[in-house]
């Protein structure tokens, strides 16, 4: 507008004669100004649109960002919870393994005692040169477990293995009260302690292996009372005197099935053995 007025007023001064030529140039020099301000403002106001388009991108990129991350976030946690559970699943599994092969292990060995000790009492109850075949004695066993020692040891190993465990363990102390010092009395000892710890009663479980240890130096028994009194104290939740436990059978019976089931529990717990 104010060029318009500037051009309109140099007209008027040519046409009216008077404008001088120095009046002529401060005219031009000012239209000169005023378009090269009108330029600047033309430039100044197309880079604040600009600026202002830029901002609005930024802010849009800004909120889809923040979108992504956190889906991100809440699938690294969901895969972290899986992560989690599937471990947790595992150790548990890896438990009941050991458990497993723990008990079918000591199941041979006490059937290994049962037999020698069904032998031993038909050889001292038959005749010299008429003893009956180790099949047959079981067969030919006493009907009455009151009556007989084996009977009632028997008994009281069918009640664990179906999972009374309570029946277990006063048949077992039954036995251990009248046989104090029969050949199973340490087994006898040993299955109470798992009749216990299979119940969760694992402190009176630990006191039940200490005596089994304890009572019974030279036993076959005693790796195992020790490696299920390692159990005992980590899900007592005492894990140091666990892992105490489970080193010991590792380093003091280093070739039994106990001390491998030992390795691989403290290899869970993230302890490695020699």
């Amino acid at each position: 507008m104010r060029i318009l007025r500037l051009t309109a007023a140099a007209t008027l001064m040519l046409a009216a004669g008077c404008a001088t030529s120095s009046d002529m140039d401060r005219l031009k020099s000012q239209i000169s100004d005023l378009q090269e301000q009108v330029a600047q403002l033309k430039q100044t106001a197309s880079s604040k649109e600009e600026v202002q388009n830029v901002n609005t991108k930024i802010a849009d990129q800004t909120q889809t960002l923040l979108k992504s991350s956190a889906t991100l976030i809440a699938k690294v946690d969901q895969m972290e919870e899986k992560i989690n559970n599937t471990q947790g699943g595992i150790e548990q599994a890896n438990y009941r393994v050991d458990r497993l092969v723990q008990q079918v292990t000591q199941a041979q060995h006490d059937l290994d005692e049962l037999k020698t000790a069904a032998a031993r009492a038909t050889a001292a109850a038959s005749p010299a040169g008429t003893q009956p075949p180790l099949t047959e004695v079981a067969v030919t066993a006493p009907a009455t477990p009151g009556e007989d020692p084996m009977q009632t040891y028997q008994a009281a190993y069918r009640d664990y293995q179906r999972g009374n465990f309570d029946l277990a363990v006063a048949g077992f102390r039954e036995f251990l009260a009248r046989n104090p010092n029969s050949d199973l009395a340490d087994n006898a000892a040993y299955w109470i302690g798992e009749s216990l710890f299979s119940q969760k009663k694992y402190r009176e479980a630990v006191e039940q292996f200490d005596s089994v240890v304890t009572r019974y130096p030279r036993s076959d028994k005693v790796p195992g009372a020790l490696l299920k009194k390692g159990y005992a104290y980590i899900s007592l939740g005492e894990k140091a005197q666990g892992v105490v436990q489970l080193q010991y059978v590792v380093h003091e019976h280093p070739n039994t099935q106990e001390a491998t089931l030992a390795r691989q529990r403290l290899k869970q717990l993230g302890i490695e053995t020699r």
